[in-house]
């Protein structure tokens, strides 16, 4: 059993590649891109057009709620659940997204952290709000110094989650923090997509211009009082809102779009690049289908 997993930059051209692939074996796509998940992120996640959906079978797009709480470790299980079935129907098994640790999650496992209760959840939610993160950071110092060492200060998400498997568990963050690989019942060939820089900003610039066509300021608007739901701290909704609140015109939001875009691009390559099982690939490449033909 083979799990072929696609990975790459945004707007390196995954989805075109993997429904090729997809329909040449006669299997579904799972998806690994953690925003894609949500059904209200169309637009600004491109999501596979109504066309490719039709296609091939997608798993994981529009699959929940904006509301919804949901994590990589939850996404390991699902993926791991759905694969015990699939590979009943067929040897091979296409993953593909630019989520790096969703794709980390399937192939290595997560650390086994507990699943916060809304109660926490809202209550260092409330925290956050009324005391602010300089607050929250010297909590977290006091109940788990080792982590507080070590983690993004400024990142209000990470400070706040550390706080809330502290207080749930008694236990501290750090203590569950393992980082061992986890044995899989399937092999894991990575196959990664790449063009030259010139070629890849050229194709993400054009994606936000075919996104803003298509409408992404109206979806951004019609998810503008959700606009601190975490799910929206994404590229392509943060500059909209931007846009929205009057801090920007619309012209200087869409390029922000554009470069916040190709930046996250060298940081998905950067990550991606320190695996060396990863072998990579121009996705016009015809070696693409005889490179996965030895691992039937």
């Amino acid at each position: 059993m083979t799990l072929i997993v696609v990975i790459g930059p945004t707007a390196v051209g995954k989805t075109a590649l993997c429904i090729d692939i997809a329909r040449y074996y006669g299997i579904p796509i799972i998806n690994a891109d953690s925003r894609q998940i949500y059904r209200e992120l169309k637009i600004g996640t491109a999501t596979p057009t109504t066309e490719q959906l039709q296609a091939v079978k997608h798993y994981f797009v529009g699959s929940i709620g904006i509301d919804d709480y949901y994590n990589a470790s939850m996404y390991e299980q699902d993926v791991l659940s759905l694969l015990d079935e699939q590979f009943k129907r067929s040897s091979i098994q296409l993953l593909s997204g630019g989520s790096m640790m969703y794709i980390d999650a399937v192939c290595n496992g997560i650390d086994d952290i507990p699943t916060v209760r809304d109660d926490i959840r809202e209550k260092m939610k409330r925290r956050y709000e009324e005391e602010g993160l300089e607050a929250l950071c010297k909590d977290l110092q006091r109940l788990d110094p080792e982590h507080y060492e070590t983690v993004d200060r400024k990142n209000h998400r990470r400070v706040i989650h550390a706080l809330e498997i502290c207080y749930q568990t008694g236990r501290t963050y750090t203590s569950f923090r393992t980082q061992e690989k986890k044995a899989r019942p399937f092999q894991i060939v990575k196959i990664g997509l790449n063009r030259n820089r010139e070629e890849l900003y050229d194709r993400i610039n054009r994606r936000v211009d075919r996104m803003m066509d298509e409408g992404l300021l109206e979806e951004a608007r019609s998810l503008y009082d959700k606009r601190s739901n975490n799910a929206l701290n994404t590229v392509g909704y943060k500059e909209m809102f931007a846009y929205l609140d009057g801090i920007w015109s619309l012209d200087e939001a869409i390029e922000r779009i554009k470069g916040n875009t190709r930046r996250y691009a060298r940081k998905q390559l950067t990550w991606f690049k320190r695996d060396e099982q990863i072998q990579w690939f121009h996705p016009q490449q015809e070696e693409i289908l005889k490179y996965i033909a030895q691992y039937e």
